[in-house]
């Protein structure tokens, strides 16, 4: 199943939990989270996560455990395509626009290289 386009917050961050351990039980997840909400609220977003094809669950030892289906990278490149498309009319230019306007002042001279460096080859293969 391909995941479904777009998580809430406390989606993102159940999602973040789960990449960070491999795989948890509710309870886990509820006790990693900051300001968690209640165990069944955690559930809830849990079998919405399934549903959507981002995690599975497994039995193990009488209860259920949940393991992210989508590898990290994938989910990266789906949460900036629908930012995206979303917000930023399937605009690049305006999407690192936006990024640099934000992050600008905690650049590195060595990040900023790098990207320069990542434009110019995107030029040379866009040829």
């Amino acid at each position: 199943m391909k995941p479904a386009a777009g998580l809430s917050r406390r989606q993102r961050q159940i999602m973040d939990i789960l990449y960070q351990r491999g795989k948890s039980p509710a309870s886990e997840v509820k006790a990693a989270m900051a300001d968690a909400p209640s165990y069944s609220a955690v559930r809830a977003m849990l079998r919405v996560l399934e549903d959507k094809g981002y995690v599975r669950h497994q039995a193990e030892e009488l209860r259920y455990v949940y393991v992210p289906t989508v590898p990290r990278e994938k989910a990266k490149r789906s949460a900036v395509k629908h930012l995206l498309d979303t917000f930023f009319k399937d605009s690049p230019e305006q999407i690192v626009a936006a990024l640099l306007d934000v992050s600008s002042t905690r650049l590195t001279r060595e990040e900023l290289n790098r990207m320069a460096e990542m434009i110019e080859r995107a030029k040379r293969e866009g040829k």
